[in-house]
């Protein structure tokens, strides 16, 4: 084994996060007292297929964490690569001064089984109950259960953005397909 890489450099420790950043940007809508909020987010995974589960993490200082914590209920909302320009604005935006829907034209949604609105301008939204909150106070990580999920069939092969720090995207696009049944969901 060779002891280091010739052609790697050390990266800082505070940027990692810009290597691993698990999915699409989303947008986590929440509702306290009849007032709705937009919160994009990148920090959350998968972590359960039936019942579908997902780890976010939420920040403190976020606007959204108290009503989340409080409420304990969410719309997952994915956008495309069309609205990467408001996921942006909304999240330079704090929702304790600004009404995000109307500051950035989007159209809120009824929700099925949760009270918080879905993201009319995005191809999927995911109604989701917090079912765990014990890693909350530590490290501000909620699991929540998705109870509902909706998924516009017009539009085909969306193209999701994902974050990678400091103002910088990476857009999704070609899909490949490798089909192996020791990977598919009922082949373990």
């Amino acid at each position: 084994m060779k002891k280091y890489s010739a052609t790697k450099i050390i990266f800082p420790l505070s940027e990692v996060y810009r290597l691993l950043e698990p999915g699409p940007v989303v947008l986590l809508t929440t509702v306290r007292a009849g007032r709705a909020n937009v919160m994009p987010m990148s920090w959350h995974l998968m972590m359960e297929f039936t019942p579908p589960l997902v780890g976010c993490v939420v920040s403190n200082g976020n606007y959204s964490f108290a009503t989340l914590k409080m409420t304990k209920e969410c719309v997952i909302n994915l956008p495309t690569v069309e609205l990467a320009k408001t996921v942006v604005a909304c999240g330079n935006t704090s929702g304790r001064l600004v009404d995000k829907f109307k500051k950035f034209g989007l159209t809120p949604v009824m929700a099925k089984l949760v009270k918080a609105p879905q993201i009319q301008e995005c191809y999927a939204s995911l109604e989701c109950k917090v079912v765990d909150m014990k890693l909350v106070t530590k490290y501000n990580f909620f699991i929540l259960q998705v109870v509902q999920a909706w998924v516009d069939p017009a539009r085909k092969n969306p193209r999701t953005i994902h974050h990678q720090g400091e103002g910088e995207f990476m857009v999704a696009g070609r899909t490949l397909h490798l089909p192996s049944p020791k990977t598919s969901l009922g082949g373990k």
